[in-house]
């Protein structure tokens, strides 16, 4: 292993350096006046895209009342469009009401029940993207409370 000791240092010294690098990056970042108002105007405008590209509004979490009419509508609107035939569509109004549903596994073994299982295996296939959706939209609510 010829020449191994010095590598090993040079990939070492550049290591540090791109960690040093970052730290300064992101001190300098945080430190600018502008910072929080830039980071609120790119949330709002994710949250505005997210709201135009078809996908419902969850409702406030703590609100048991709008919950359980967002999880009625959602499920309503998903059997309507599967029963049109609009199948994407439908898994994901059903995915929604799967989300802020209390007893997810008991609704998930009814639907299993009643949807066909290519449907169904599309309605599993999209529960990683709406659980992971819920979490950022917590964490977006609990930034615009600071």
């Amino acid at each position: 292993m010829i020449g191994g000791k010095p590598s090993a240092i040079a990939a070492g010294v550049c290591g540090a350096l791109f960690i040093g690098y970052c730290i300064y990056f992101d001190r300098k970042r945080r430190s600018d006046p502008n910072f929080k108002t830039k980071l609120r105007e790119r949330r709002k405008k994710q949250r505005t895209a997210q709201d135009k590209s078809g996908l419902a509004q969850l409702p406030d979490l703590k609100d048991a009342a709008a919950v359980q009419k967002f999880f009625l509508d959602e499920i309503q609107l998903g059997e309507e469009l599967l029963a049109q035939g609009d199948y994407e569509k439908g898994v994901d109004h059903l995915t929604n009401a799967i989300a802020v549903c209390g007893q997810p596994q008991q609704l998930l073994q009814v639907l299993q029940q009643t949807l066909p299982p290519p449907v169904f295996q599309m309605l599993l296939t999209k529960l990683p993207s709406i659980s992971q959706r819920i979490v950022s939209s917590q964490s977006l609510e609990e930034d615009d409370v600071e």
